[in-house]
């Protein structure tokens, strides 16, 4: 059975699943799992889909320093004790730079080029890559895909992706590049199927996660994003505080928030809730309209009452949500008397890598196999 391996690697964990190559170029997941604690306490956990765990091990801190060791201890649990020799290996990279609007397969070249980035997100892309050179080190090592954050916001309009800064810092690569990218072509790929009606026009996604931004979408494009040159400007939560004062608690866990008696948390939450809303006037006047808003990621997904303090921002727009079906966590919330629909989509950005990487192995370019 041919697999694809995708793999995310974060700050002090590495996320991985396992897909299998149906027919006609169709993925199925079969496994996922994740190595926490990198570097402290670091622990693999596994599961296979729809069924129970298959690890869940201690490491030793020094067995696993960093995120090429955690990859390396990943990689010979597949082979050695599942089986699992994949096809190729798709990865998560944050920043493709002015190169790269689509993923590419990788080389030392291509590695190269990734590493010279590495200022424009110098906490996530060293990180990115330290799985990529683990297996790329190996001789027998199958073909790897970088598939880039980035990538998605490249049809922004020139007005958009301009800072108000020379010309010749612009070519040198300084621009508002946008990110989390891979999570709304998820979602443009998705609402033709789940909203026909609203999925060529004007729409908002709000992924709220612990990493939190906005993207307008028209016609399945990205016009416009919260976020710029780097993450830094991205809605504060948890994994950063954008524009937040720095003394207010920040949680990664929205419940913590919402469940906490502290003035600081309510305040954590009025101010990303104000945030949204701010940002939703900016990308509608982008858009010139809405037609349609869209929640996702984790927070955006999961939290009914975060949902509901969001449409009250949005009532100058027209947005009513039905509140027994916000409750529901439903995928139309919206009241029928709203001028906006207003959605729940889940996001799954790493179904796209492996749908990305497949492509790249069947068809040498980065369209996606029907």
């Amino acid at each position: 059975m041919d697999t694809i391996l995708v793999v995310n690697a974060g700050s002090s964990d590495l996320r991985f699943h396992v897909y299998s190559v149906e027919g006609e170029g169709r993925l199925r997941q079969r496994l996922k799992g994740q190595m926490n604690g990198i570097g402290r306490c670091p622990r693999l956990r596994a599961s296979r889909a729809g069924s129970g765990p298959l690890a869940n091990r201690a490491y030793p801190t020094e067995a696993v320093p960093d995120v090429a060791a955690a990859m390396d201890i990943i990689s010979a649990w597949l082979q050695d004790e599942l089986h699992i020799n994949p096809i190729a290996v798709g990865h998560r990279v944050i920043h493709g730079g002015t190169e790269h609007d689509h993923p590419v397969l990788i080389d030392h070249e291509v590695l190269a080029r990734l590493e010279r980035l590495t200022a424009s997100a110098p906490f996530d892309l060293p990180r990115n890559l330290a799985p990529i050179r683990s297996i790329l080190a190996n001789f027998l090592a199958p073909p790897q895909v970088a598939c880039f954050d980035t990538a998605f916001h490249r049809t922004h309009p020139a007005v958009a992706d301009h800072y108000a800064v020379p010309r010749t810092p612009y070519a040198e690569g300084v621009r508002r590049y946008g990110l989390h990218g891979l999570a709304y072509e998820y979602i443009a790929k998705a609402l033709p199927k789940i909203a026909p009606e609203i999925a060529m026009g004007r729409v908002i996604v709000a992924r709220l996660g612990s990493g939190a931004s906005m993207c307008a979408l028209s016609g399945g494009r990205s016009v416009e994003s919260t976020m710029g040159f780097t993450a830094l400007d991205e809605l504060p939560m948890g994994a950063g505080p954008s524009q937040i004062d720095q003394g207010v608690m920040l949680s990664g866990d929205m419940r913590q928030l919402e469940a906490s008696e502290d003035p600081n948390a309510k305040f954590a939450i009025d101010r990303f809730v104000y945030r949204i809303g701010l940002n939703a006037g900016m990308l509608a006047a982008a858009l010139q309209g809405l037609d349609a808003f869209v929640f996702a990621a984790e927070v955006g997904e999961n939290s009914a009452s975060l949902r509901s303090r969001v449409a009250e921002q949005l009532a100058w727009l027209g947005v009513e949500l039905d509140a027994k079906e916000n409750a529901l966590q439903s995928q139309l919330i919206s009241s029928p008397a709203s001028r906006i629909p207003v959605y729940v989509v889940p996001s799954d950005e790493d179904i796209m890598i492996a749908r990305h990487t497949l492509a790249l192995l069947m068809n040498g370019n980065s369209g996606m196999p029907s």
